[in-house]
């Protein structure tokens, strides 16, 4: 996976990339498997999705939570897709090259796109999200876009980014959620979080809005003028506000809705709703968030600041219980901070097996002896508010622990006010979990690098943790064009994280999506069912 740059911009130097770019016609048979006939693909009907927890805004420009862009991934494109290996695709861009130094990124977009509004989608809408939109209120395309020198537009539908120095993860930076495209008539020259556009959306998807009624539903259309001929095949979309779990389990068993995704099914519902004879279940659709789970630790706060203590808490879980016992399954074992299916990943890196002898060996060369009640250390774990899965782990992890003489008291919050204490460094550990975003550059090294330790601000380097070499690594990785040599940095960054053990990883995440078999082509690309459901059709009943 790491050669696929290079081999782009071998194929960029030959001439020989637009040949080797996906035509929109194959797509379908390269990210879903062999295509339909096109007979056999009925069109019309309507799809109810869960969204949950409802959506703040619409506008994915200014919002990039779960359940945003679960609806707003139909209205709004980026210039790119990627399939399930994380390979670039067509999006609102028909073809790309990028020079074989690196450093200019030329986008061919497609000329027939057009706004929900009628008017054309030029590269002028993508100047203006690029250069000025995004910077401003998007966090990580901030950081993305920090790389480009300039960005120009030589005619409507050519757009060429340089970039101030190599930056190989740019190609990861398109995705919609990443790097939504936004209409420069609507919002340039106004207070873009004020617009009155706001409430209507419009974007260039294949879905336009309709209709929101709060604590109820969201209602998309099918949109006439979509620059895919015939597509997209549905008529609708009602994404089903759905707050209470249980109910979203009896919603998928009794067919009121037809698709799940993210954490709407409780683990401990998995194995019934599996069983169920209308309904299919997969945990692919993930691979560019590649979500990973982790007890996150306040390194500022003692006895936590050692590392030798967070080793003895890693070898006093066992993450085999916590994947098949509390997840039921789902996900993988974590071995270090990069995800498995994200690229650069190192699986030779130390190991922490389950074993409290060793834990207790660890807490006894720090001089924490146990007390009369065997207690070597107290600390406070404020468990992530995000349902009984979670409340689950934490008492697990309170018990666990206190078997090798840490006691653990367990501090309950909601989601505001956890989010107010883990982002203010007002806390001690918690559990968390975060998004790759398809490179390490960018989902990876924003939590461990020091110049990200900004209190405040959430999914930063909340923990405190510094290591200069670490930064150093990261950094240089960053604008390394050399495949080799950029592992062998990111590997070795990896390992020295793992040592210093930051955070525990737990689990490389799978989150069960559930269909109902009536729906096809629910899941293609790496983003899953927030991809814009430009294929997606369903059976008539």
């Amino acid at each position: 996976m790491s050669n696929r740059l290079a081999y782009l911009r071998r194929l960029t130097a030959s001439g020989a990339v637009a040949a080797a770019l996906l035509a929109p016609a194959a797509l379908v048979a390269t990210t879903a498997g062999p295509a339909l006939a096109q007979e056999q693909v009925q069109k019309g009907g309507t799809l109810n999705v869960i969204v949950q927890p409802e959506p703040p805004i619409l506008v994915l420009g200014l919002n990039q939570q779960g359940p945003t862009q679960t609806v707003a991934g139909k209205i709004y494109e980026g210039l790119l897709r990627y399939d399930h290996d994380l390979n670039p695709m067509p999006g609102l861009a028909e073809s790309w090259e990028v020079s074989p130094d690196g450093l200019t990124y030329t986008f061919k977009l497609r000329p027939n796109a057009k706004w929900h509004d009628g008017t054309p989608f030029t590269a002028k809408d993508v100047v203006f999200t690029t250069a000025k939109f995004l910077p401003e209120v998007h966090p990580r395309a901030r950081a993305n876009f920090s790389h480009v020198e300039s960005v120009t537009a030589p005619d409507d539908h050519t757009v060429t980014f340089k970039l101030k120095q190599p930056f190989p993860a740019f190609m990861k930076a398109f995705e919609v959620s990443s790097a939504p495209m936004m209409p420069a008539h609507i919002y340039d020259g106004t207070d873009y979080k004020q617009n009155p556009k706001n409430s209507t959306p419009i974007g260039t998807g294949p879905f336009k809005f309709q209709q929101w009624v709060k604590g109820s539903h969201i209602h998309l259309v099918r949109n006439g003028d979509y620059y895919l001929d015939g597509k997209p095949y549905l008529d609708g979309i009602y994404f089903r506000v759905i707050p209470d779990a249980a109910s979203r389990a009896l919603a998928l068993e009794s067919g009121q809705v037809d698709i799940s995704q993210y954490n709407d099914v409780e683990p401990f519902d998995v194995p019934r709703l599996k069983e169920l004879p209308h309904l299919t279940m997969t945990t692919k659709g993930y691979e560019f968030v590649a979500p990973l789970s982790w007890i996150e630790i306040n390194t500022r706060s003692a006895p936590l600041e050692d590392k030798r203590f967070r080793q003895a808490l890693a070898h006093g879980l066992n993450r085999e219980f916590i994947r098949d016992r509390i997840w039921f399954g789902l996900g993988r074992v974590a071995t270090g901070p990069v995800n498995s299916v994200t690229p650069f990943h190192e699986p030779d890196v130390p190991e922490y097996e389950y074993d409290t002898d060793k834990a207790e060996e660890l807490l006894d060369e720090m001089g924490l002896e146990p007390n009369g009640s065997g207690v070597r250390a107290e600390i406070t774990l404020t468990p992530m508010p995000y349902g009984e899965t979670w409340a689950r782990l934490g008492e697990y992890i309170k018990q666990s622990w206190g078997k090798i003489g840490v006691k653990v008291n367990l501090e309950s919050t909601d989601v505001a006010g956890w989010v107010q204490k883990v982002s203010n460094w007002d806390y001690q550990t918690t559990n968390n979990f975060v998004y790759q975003y398809g490179d390490p550059s960018l989902g990876v090294a924003r939590t461990y690098i020091s110049d990200n330790i900004r209190k405040g601000v959430m999914f930063s380097n909340t923990m405190g943790y510094s290591n200069p070499k670490v930064d150093e690594l990261f950094a240089k990785a960053a604008v390394e064009n050399d495949a080799g040599q950029r592992g062998a940095q990111l590997s070795e960054a990896q390992k020295i994280l793992v040592g210093d053990m930051p955070v525990i990883w737990l689990l490389e995440m799978e989150f069960p999506t559930f269909v109902n078999k009536r729906v096809h082509n629910a899941v293609t690309t790496a983003i899953g069912t927030s991809e814009n459901f430009a294929d997606t059709w369903v059976e008539k009943k």
